[in-house]
């Protein structure tokens, strides 16, 4: 790999430690990919909860605190794994709390921002057309990619940090120009109507493309999405297909027409209605008995909570339902008094967490979850591999279900 002055220099330790691992790191993950050289990135977003950190990943994050790292852009970080002032209600241990404090507080010696979010291109600094950064969050990706037209491949948690260490990232992938264009046409045959038609249809496009090298170019859409609709979209095709990058024609920015994204040359395949159908049944069963309700995967939006406040007026809930918020969204929904509406209904706000990474499995087996409503389609299929048996509904219908105690 081709690397500049002030790169040799931090690969040869003259700018410390922290600087020298994060550089060797890169290179050996660019050598991977056969990348060139490193490009210049702007922001990193970095996965760090304690689930997949671990103890052993707590010891390299403050051997890295104590050595006087610093990040030099930009670093944020994904959701939390334990809401620190809920862990203890919802069945999370005081040793899950303690690893969730010691990461926290590496991070923070290293300047990363404890913003806590996989929303940050709605709460934070979305970045714009063209922008290199170095995201973690698969969601995150595949939403600043698509949306945004910035460039990012999916970076894992040394990866990003690396990144932020360095202010660099090895250029392959999603940076390159040719690995940005459409290697796949999908025709849709239904228009998606609301965020969980709109994860559908993700999940659709993203398990018939089936890889993180395809790029999925989606047409026949007469419905414009918006941004909330889009985030469940690109998080159900990341989580369903590993794909960090789609196009909708005339409607994302590399995609004006057709042949703008290199689709003009591919054939179009139908994404059936017995396709989204078929998709829809994998989480079925009507008068289920339903033990929780998750709001989560990705986190919920202002616009989100205001609908959910809503629904929650005046009802109350017959089984828990959890809601997983950002930090930057929380002051705001309490303000506005959409927090006091849910919680009046019996529903729980979790701020700063997302479930499936906050020790799922054991809060399942702690309170004797098993079958579990959401409106995303990321969530429920993730959580299939926790011990759940999942359902997948709209906002309205998980609700109705909530107040009633059974699918609908």
């Amino acid at each position: 790999m081709k690397l500049n002055d002030e790169e040799q220099a931090m690969l040869a330790g003259d700018l410390g430690p922290a600087r020298q691992w994060a550089m060797d790191h890169q290179i050996k993950v660019g050598r991977l990919f056969d990348a060139e050289d490193l490009v210049p990135v702007s922001q990193a977003h970095m996965m760090g909860d304690p689930e997949a950190v671990g103890i052993g990943g707590a010891e390299f994050l403050e051997n890295l605190a104590a050595q006087g790292a610093v990040v030099e852009i930009p670093t944020i970080t994904d959701p939390r794994g334990v809401d620190l002032n809920h862990y203890s209600p919802i069945g999370q241990t005081e040793e899950m709390a303690t690893l969730e404090r010691r990461i926290i507080a590496a991070l923070g010696r290293m300047g990363v921002m404890m913003t806590d979010t996989c929303i940050n291109y709605q709460t934070i600094m979305p970045p714009i057309r063209g922008e290199h950064v170095a995201f973690g969050d698969t969601g995150v990706v595949i939403y600043a990619n698509s949306a945004c037209g910035a460039r990012s491949n999916f970076e894992g948690g040394p990866s990003a940090l690396a990144a932020g260490l360095t202010g660099r990232t090895p250029r392959y992938g999603l940076h390159l120009d040719e690995n940005r264009r459409a290697t796949r046409r999908f025709v849709v045959s239904e228009q998606p109507r609301g965020l969980t038609d709109w994860g559908v249809l993700g999940a659709v496009a993203g398990k018939t493309a089936g890889s993180y090298w395809e790029v999925p170019v989606i047409e026949g859409l007469e419905v414009m999405p918006t941004s909330d609709e889009m985030k469940h979209l690109g998080a159900a095709m990341a989580s369903y297909g590993s794909t960090p990058l789609f196009h909708l024609v005339g409607i994302t920015p590399e995609a004006p027409t057709i042949a703008a994204c290199g689709g003009g040359r591919l054939t179009p395949e139908k994404l059936t209605n017995e396709m989204m159908g078929a998709m829809r049944s994998r989480f079925g069963g009507k008068g289920d008995k339903l033990d929780v309700v998750v709001f989560a995967a990705p986190q919920l939006s202002l616009v989100e909570m205001r609908r959910l406040a809503e629904l929650s007026a005046g009802a109350s809930f017959s089984v828990p339902v959890l809601i997983c918020t950002a930090p930057q969204v929380y002051p705001d929904a309490i303000r506005m008094g959409f927090v006091e509406k849910i919680e009046t209904a019996g529903g729980k706000v979790l701020v700063g967490t997302c479930f499936y990474n906050g020790f799922a499995r054991e809060i399942g087996e702690a309170n004797g979850w098993t079958r579990l409503l959401s409106n995303s389609a990321k969530i429920v299929n993730i959580l299939g591999g926790y011990g759940y048996q999942p359902a997948l509904a709209s906002m309205e219908d998980c609700i109705a279900a909530a107040i009633k105690g059974e699918v609908a």
